[in-house]
């Protein structure tokens, strides 16, 4: 018979008012204040819930490029730059398409580190389990340089 482990993640959050309010949220290491953005015309205060989607995919992704790295004895420096496309048609929000722009510098600059980097840099992304959540509902894109 299989262990099955599980872990608990959990969140609290307080929020008086209505849509152009100011929350606050914690949920393990992160404490912040939370609004909807500027950009949608709302206060502009803390984070929100399009930046915490990008963030928590982009996180999750960039630590399971580097656990995989790490497995196949390939060392590597990792910079990611994410983008969030959020669609709005006829005031429906939805989050479309996420895009990691991710630069891999090597330190062995060997064909065989190159050649399983590339195939671990879209690998990561199927396995990463933010990307497993969002499946199906916003498309990932993996934009990935070599150094």
């Amino acid at each position: 018979m299989e262990n099955i482990a599980e872990h608990k993640f959990t969140f609290n959050a307080n929020w008086t008012g209505g849509r152009n309010d100011i929350g606050e949220i914690q949920s393990g290491n992160l404490t912040t204040k939370v609004s909807i953005p500027s950009s949608m015309d709302g206060p502009g205060i803390g984070t929100n819930p399009d930046e915490l989607l990008l963030s928590a995919a982009s996180t999750c992704y960039l630590i399971s490029l580097a656990t995989m790295l790490e497995y196949s004895n390939v060392k590597a420096t990792l910079s990611l730059h994410s983008e969030g496309i959020v669609q709005v048609s006829k005031a429906v929000l939805t989050y479309k398409k996420i895009i990691h722009n991710i630069e891999i510098s090597l330190l062995d600059k060997s064909e065989r580190a190159e050649r399983i980097t590339k195939r671990l840099a879209v690998k990561a992304e199927e396995t990463c389990m933010i990307s497993k959540a969002l499946k199906g509902n916003v498309e990932i894109i993996i934009n990935c340089t070599i150094i």
